[in-house]
């Protein structure tokens, strides 16, 4: 039987990558591990980490198509992020000119969340734990 450890990483493909690397670092406030410029295809690499462990591979690559992502699409559906203080981070957000949708109550755990969009309309949640 495969025995999975953890979630590795996840990667994000961006259509503005100045735009999306400021928001996933200066905005959510995650760590730099890397960045590289792949010039062959014409591409920027930059790993982020989470206080220290290893969380998104951020990609640019020349006119990526555009996904669908609302309402309901097939695929991945969302990114969470577990926050220790919903209101705490619901102000941050409203100092970064970040919208967020109606904070909800998770039914089965009663735990409350909210979703944003990233700078590609990118579902993110924020799940206060």
């Amino acid at each position: 039987m495969l025995k999975l450890k953890r979630i590795h990483h996840v990667a994000i493909i961006c259509s503005d990558y100045e735009k999306s690397k400021h928001f996933y670092t200066a905005v959510l406030g995650m760590q730099v591990v890397a960045e590289h410029y792949r010039a062959e295809r014409e591409s920027w690499k930059l790993d982020l980490a989470i206080n220290g462990q290893y969380a998104i591979e951020l990609f640019s690559f020349p006119a990526p198509p555009a996904r669908p992502s609302r309402p309901e699409a097939q695929g991945l559906r969302h990114l969470a992020f577990a926050v220790d203080n919903m209101d705490e981070t619901l102000i941050w957000l409203h100092t970064q000119h970040i919208a967020a949708e109606p904070v909800r109550t998770d039914a089965f755990t009663g735990k409350r969340f909210t979703f944003i969009a990233d700078p590609d309309d990118l579902p993110i949640e924020f799940y206060e734990v």
